[in-house]
């Protein structure tokens, strides 16, 4: 587990960062992107996107994944985005 996110961690949830790595065209990443918009929005997270095509390390490491979450640089899910899940992570 990364040093950045531990089980138990008291951080406020604006205190914490969710980045979605996502690619164009991807209907999946385009509904993972409706779910990390919402939950953040409700808890006042910050968050950002990173395009996969313009980042060969982030290429290299999550192609077979995208959408990917991460929460303060640590993944959280692929694929498919639970909003329960993410709410709770980040609460």
């Amino acid at each position: 587990m990364s040093p950045l996110f531990r089980r138990g961690d008291r951080r406020t949830p604006q205190s914490r960062l969710v980045t979605l790595i996502r690619k164009p065209g991807c209907h999946l990443c385009d509904d993972a992107q409706g779910v990390v918009e919402k939950v953040c929005a409700d808890l006042g997270v910050p968050w950002e996107q990173k395009d996969i095509t313009q980042d060969e390390e982030l290429h290299r490491e999550y192609w077979e994944q995208i959408p990917v979450v991460l929460i303060d640089g640590a993944q959280h899910t692929f694929w498919r985005v639970s909003e329960e899940r993410l709410r709770k992570a980040l609460t």
